[in-house]
């Protein structure tokens, strides 16, 4: 099984980090991954994207003309990347600061469509910064194959020293993520 991701949003909402955290957990699980940062002229503030194949099989060419799984921060990102969801793909939004259009909306084939407001919860946990750990819970709970446990096993062997209080918080908007996702 392959599945093709594209996640999308503002530079500084941690895009690259949860593509990073996603890849980092599935190759936990000894499934081949390919992370795809796009680093160009994407500063805070503008849009950032990052693609992240994964597959039980020898990924030979990563680049996604077409997404399974589209994970979006805000408008702009799903205004850019909605047609390059599948038609029964699985879309992921910040309902916080995007809204869909009549394509995702209606019709045969759709895509399934999670509305999680991220930004809100992050909010209402005192960090706004958790926002992309609230999106990834999310996308878990929907498809499965990356655990709270590994997340935080990552999680502890990168923020360390000052950081390290920062690991139970993106603990706590992972599982609300998964919450959300199932409500």
């Amino acid at each position: 099984m392959t599945e093709r991701i594209i996640i999308a949003g503002f530079g500084g909402q941690g895009v690259m980090t949860m593509g990073k955290l996603l890849a980092e957990a599935v190759m936990c699980s000894d499934r081949q991954v390919a992370f795809i940062p796009s680093y160009g002229a994407e500063v805070r503030g503008g849009t950032a994207n990052c693609s992240v194949v994964l597959s039980d099989e020898t990924i030979h060419y990563p680049f996604l003309a077409e997404a399974d799984t589209l994970i979006v921060l805000n408008q702009p990102s799903y205004d850019r990347f909605r047609s390059r969801l599948r038609p029964e793909g699985l879309l992921v939004l910040n309902s916080s600061m995007a809204a869909t259009d009549e394509r995702i909306e209606a019709g045969a084939g759709r895509a399934v469509l999670l509305r999680i407001p991220a930004t809100e919860a992050a909010n209402d946990m005192g960090n706004v910064r958790v926002a992309n750990m609230i999106m990834l819970g999310a996308y878990a709970a929907a498809r499965g194959g990356v655990t709270v446990e590994t997340v935080v096993g990552i999680l502890q062997a990168e923020l360390t020293g000052a950081r390290a209080h920062l690991v139970d918080v993106n603990r706590r908007a992972f599982l609300k993520g998964q919450a959300l996702a199932k409500a």
